[in-house]
């Protein structure tokens, strides 16, 4: 059963997390750029709520928008929370769709591990749900591998892939590299729960997951979608590094764009990944590094535009 409520982003936003003076914070860092893509969110659309029955527990999700449909998948230990602004980019002309994988966002949290495999099918589910019989997908990060899996297992159901920041590794195991995520970088109490960060924290211990140029409405709902995770906020992740990304690239059959951030730290591996989509092309986002959808939504929306309407096949 879908269940829908009618909820303005402005509401979405502004319950992101602790009330702060944003301006005088901004004013205070030369480091904090106003964010005038979450203002203009707050300002123009309006964002459908819904909840989904699954084998996984109830999956919470954000809708907007009319058009072809367009599937949105967020980054490991976000929510779709943080594809605000791509919606709000993306609303004029298609119909799209945003979930929380089960333990994150608003979603049940499952005490078993999901696999990349189990989050496509619930979007597969979710598509059922909003009679959408083919979607063109967009993921960032781990949502880059969602959209893979969904469109090389379900290629009737799928349009076209654009793939934002896919963490391509080329035979070398994540802990060894400086794209991993530890504990590190994501603190917690000395029971194990997640802690909040700060926007300087987050610049001097884990600049490689963080945009370019962050604002408090970004660190806001990144510490909401810590604290909503919880204890299992390393899920996805790890459905990550179980997946096998060189053989679901192999297995994509559909039209394939790739997006990734000037600074992001995989793009170094691109040749390699890019020999594994023939006739796919790769763009780089300027100035961009992680969390593209959301710091380049209105770069990333435009391309999607091109991209997704171009029918030839």
């Amino acid at each position: 059963m879908v269940i829908r409520t009618r909820r303005t982003a402005a509401d979405s936003i502004a319950s992101t997390g602790p009330h702060h003076d944003v301006q005088a914070a901004e004013a205070a860092s030369p480091r904090r750029a106003p964010d005038a893509a979450a203002q203009k969110a707050q300002d123009m659309i309006e964002i459908e709520r819904g909840l989904l029955k699954t084998a996984l527990g109830t999956i919470h999700y954000r809708a907007a928008g009319s058009g072809d449909p367009i599937l949105l998948f967020h980054i490991n230990q976000q929510s779709s929370a943080m594809m605000l602004e791509l919606m709000e980019a993306l609303a004029p002309d298609f119909r799209v769709l945003a979930m929380d994988y089960p333990s994150h966002g608003m979603s049940d949290h499952v005490a078993r591990q999901p696999s990349i495999g189990d989050y496509a099918d619930i979007a597969v589910r979710l598509m059922d749900a909003n009679g959408i019989a083919r979607a063109h997908l967009i993921g960032e990060a781990v949502g880059s591998l969602v959209a893979t899996d969904l469109a090389g297992r379900h290629p009737d159901r799928v349009s076209r892939v654009l793939l934002v920041n896919c963490p391509y590794l080329p035979g070398v195991p994540l802990n060894q590299t400086k794209g991993d995520v530890t504990s590190d970088h994501r603190p917690t109490d000395p029971s194990g729960f997640p802690l909040t960060r700060t926007m300087e924290f987050v610049l001097d211990r884990d600049p490689a997951h963080s945009p370019m140029h962050l604002t408090q409405s970004w660190m806001d709902r990144i510490n909401r979608a810590q604290i909503e995770a919880g204890r299992n906020r390393w899920q996805a992740l790890d459905a990550l590094r179980a997946f096998d990304l060189p053989g679901g690239l192999d297995r994509l059959r559909r039209p394939v764009r790739v997006l990734m951030g000037e600074h992001f730290y995989f793009l170094q591996y691109r040749d390699t990944m890019m020999a594994h989509l023939p006739g796919a092309a790769l763009k780089v986002v300027p100035n961009g590094r992680f969390c593209v959808t959301w710091e380049h939504a209105a770069t990333v929306a435009q391309e999607a535009r091109t991209f997704l309407r171009d029918e030839a096949d």
